[in-house]
Formats: C-alpha cells, structure tokens, sequence
C-alpha cells in the first residue's frame, strides 16, 4: 500500500476549491508563464478531461491565468486574474478539446509572445498541487518543477551533453536527475536536468555563449 504525505491528502495553502483544478492549476501557468519570460501577448488555454467539465466552477481558468501572470496558488488576487489580464492586454481563450491518452486533469497552452515568437507547453495537475509536464513545443518529456529546471534545445551532436555537464560541474551545481529527449537521429534535442541547487541566470548565459550548438535554454527555478 502507498504511503501519502499530508501534503498530498491536505494540499498546498491556496486560494480556491481544489488542491489539484486550482493550486496545480496555477502552478502549471507558473511554469508556461516562465518558459515565456512572462512575455505574453496571446494565450489559448486548451482544457482536456476533468479541466475541460468543471474549470469555470473549480477556478481553474483563474488559477491557469494566476500563474501565467507569476502569481502564487496562495495570492489573494488569484481570483481576479482575468481581469489583471485584461487590463494588461493580453488577449486569451479558454477551449475545451480531448488532448489523448493523458491525465484528465491535462492542459495545453499555447502562447504567443510579444515579438511573434510561439511556444506550447502541455502538463498535468497530479494530485495534492502537484503536477507533472509532459511536452514542451511538441516534443514528449517529463519533470515536475519541484527541482531548479535547467531545459535545453539544441543539436543532436557528439559531446553536447559533456560540455553542459562539465559547466554545471564548474558552477558546483549538483545534478538531481537528468533526462534526454530527441525528435530524430541528428535533429533537434532536449535536456532536462534538475538540481538540488538554485541556478542563476547568468550561468545560462555562460552556456549559450559556450556552446553554439545550443539553440535555446530555458530556466525553471523550482516553484
């Protein structure tokens, strides 16, 4: 028999009805939110499953949009972030779609920053505020943004793997867990690795000007 944690069985202190249609909810724009640098002109929320039935009644839309906007599952503004949005011009929607074989409490976002730049970004609220992505710009993945995230898109080259990890050994930053993802055999990659400490930006900036086979990085400090 599994053994749960309180956190699991009580939730995170939050603003809203559930731990998982509003705090994970909210955490989960958190991350879209920072994938974007909170730079965000146009936003689809699509809703799959239980997101889908009961979003308007659990707060869910709000919580989504809270975090898009940085805001924490416990913010007492959580419940006024679509009107924030409003006001800051941000045009979004709200569609309910079957996104797959995938957790019910599943959403995607699809983001369109202020220079035209797009992202997409797909997770799961687990449990107890607990979540899970699962997709990044359409490539299968998974971390839970419970570790400092450190996220890159780059070649599938020989060696890439070794400079990053010679980097992050200089810094003395300790590696978590660490996942590789790749679409095909010398095409695009991504890593994903999580760590026990906090990363700095600038050590994201060291590796992009070190490795030029690095086409994007992203940072996910722990939320």
């Amino acid at each position: 028999m599994k053994n749960y944690s309180a956190f699991e069985i009580i939730g995170p202190k939050m603003i809203g009805p559930s731990s998982s249609h509003t705090a994970g909810a909210a955490r989960l724009g958190k991350i879209a939110g920072r994938l974007a640098d909170y730079d965000i002109k146009k936003i689809k929320f699509i809703l799959h499953g239980s997101f889908a039935k009961t979003y308007r009644g659990h707060g869910t839309d709000r919580a989504l949009m809270a975090g898009i906007l940085g805001m924490k599952e416990s913010d007492e503004e959580l419940k006024n972030s679509l009107k924030i949005a409003k006001e800051k011009g941000i045009e979004y929607e709200f569609i309910e779609d079957d996104l797959g074989e995938v957790h019910p409490n599943t959403v995607k976002f699809r983001i369109e920053k202020s220079g035209g730049e797009e992202i997409e970004l797909m997770g799961s609220s687990i449990g107890g505020g607990n979540i899970k992505i699962i997709e990044i710009n359409g490539l299968r993945l998974e971390f839970t943004g419970q570790y400092p995230t450190l996220i890159t898109r780059h070649l599938d080259h020989p060696g890439i793997i070794s400079k990053i990890t010679k980097i992050l050994a200089y810094y003395k930053i300790n590696i978590a867990f660490m996942s590789v993802y790749r679409q095909d055999k010398g095409q695009d990659a991504f890593m994903v690795i999580e760590s026990d400490n906090k990363l700095e930006p600038k050590l994201v900036e060291y590796i992009k000007k070190s490795i030029g086979e690095i086409k994007n990085i992203y940072l996910i400090n722990s939320i």
